[in-house]
């Protein structure tokens, strides 16, 4: 049996319905100033901009080669404007170092979520004030290619959601609850209280991580680089640990170890 081409898909459905959230929003608020708008870039960081609901978009400048690449045919039917341009026109709207691959878009900062709001998960990741966006970036891509939960950040000493952290993410800011909390101690205590075991990446930590693991809920919690984690958490965590590394080196940039210890988690979840 063949599909009516005239009949929507589930992709012009959801185009549709952006389109009338578009109109119905911008009636409303076109006195207010917006100040919480963010430029996106980079093919894979737009693509899953487009496909979230929740993102708010406001504006797009593309060039023809990544509306290919982007799987985006003329005429385009999307519920924001749209400018069709060469590359330097994007040049000039960003840093001299950000590698946009041919696509700009303005969209609304995503609005980060409290803990109460923590989803059935067996995992997640916790951030003891790690200010670099790169590094933040990267972790939320492995914590989403790991199946976390949610990536739990401080209010204050925490980057801002940024086109820099989002390339880093390379779409993962799309694809994870960002759970932001004021005090870190009381949060890693709620989570003990929902069943987690909490456990501190330390260089000097007592145990191997995978010999750390005990229950069938983990939050990962690490700390900035150099500073490591704060004494009042290393106070509260149920167990500190280190990554066994037998070499000359016996530290990983945050975002590295956070990969391998998710790894790790993962392993021990499943079995």
């Amino acid at each position: 049996m063949t599909r009516d081409p005239k009949s929507p898909t589930p992709k012009d459905s959801h185009y549709a319905r952006l389109r009338r959230e578009y109109r119905d929003r911008t009636q409303k608020d076109a006195s207010k100033p917006n100040d919480r708008l963010v430029r996106l870039y980079g093919l894979h960081t737009v693509r899953a901009a487009l496909d979230n609901p929740a993102r708010k978009i406001t504006r797009m400048l593309v060039t023809r080669n990544a509306l290919a690449r982007l799987e985006l045919s003329e005429p385009l039917d999307l519920p924001f404007p749209v400018e069709i341009v060469e590359p330097r026109a994007i040049d000039r709207e960003l840093s001299d170092d950000a590698v946009h691959q041919g696509v700009l878009l303005e969209a609304e900062t995503l609005t980060p979520k409290r803990l109460s709001a923590l989803t059935d998960t067996k995992l997640v990741l916790v951030l003891d004030q790690v200010t670099d966006p790169h590094n933040v970036g990267a972790i939320m891509r492995s914590a989403v290619a790991f199946g976390a939960g949610a990536l739990i950040t401080t209010a204050r000493h925490s980057p801002a959601e940024t086109g820099v952290l989002a390339k880093s993410a390379s779409g993962a800011l799309e694809h994870i609850d960002h759970i932001e909390v004021r005090n870190l101690a009381d949060a890693l205590g709620e989570l003990h209280d929902a069943g987690f075991e909490t456990i501190g990446l330390d260089s000097e930590g007592p145990a191997e991580l995978e010999n750390t693991f005990s229950g069938a809920k983990i939050a990962l919690v690490l700390g900035a680089e150099g500073k490591g984690l704060r004494q009042k958490t290393r106070e509260t965590v149920t167990a500190l640990a280190r990554l066994d590394m037998p070499g000359a080196i016996r530290s990983l940039n945050v975002s590295n170890a956070a990969a391998i210890a998710l790894y790790a988690a993962r392993l021990h979840l499943t079995r």
